[in-house]
C-alpha cells in the first residue's frame, strides 16, 4: 500500500516538473532573443519526464 502512495507522488512531483518545463518553454518561445539550444534542451528534458510518467503509470 505504502508502495501505490509513493508511486503516486512520483507521478505528481514528475507532472509537475513536465508542467514547469513546459511554461518555460513557451516563455523561452515568446523572447526575442530565442536560443535554439536551449529550447531543445528544455523539449528533451520535458520529453524525459513524460517518459518517466509513462513508465510509471503502466507499471
Amino acid at each position: 500500500m505504502e508502495r501505490i502512495f509513493t508511486k503516486e507522488k512520483k507521478i505528481k512531483s514528475l507532472l509537475s516538473k513536465h508542467k514547469f518545463f513546459d511554461s518555460l518553454i513557451q516563455k523561452r518561445k515568446k523572447n526575442i532573443s530565442i536560443d535554439d539550444l536551449e529550447i531543445n534542451y528544455l523539449k528533451k528534458r520535458k520529453l524525459l519526464i513524460k517518459d518517466e510518467i509513462n513508465k510509471l503509470a503502466s507499471n
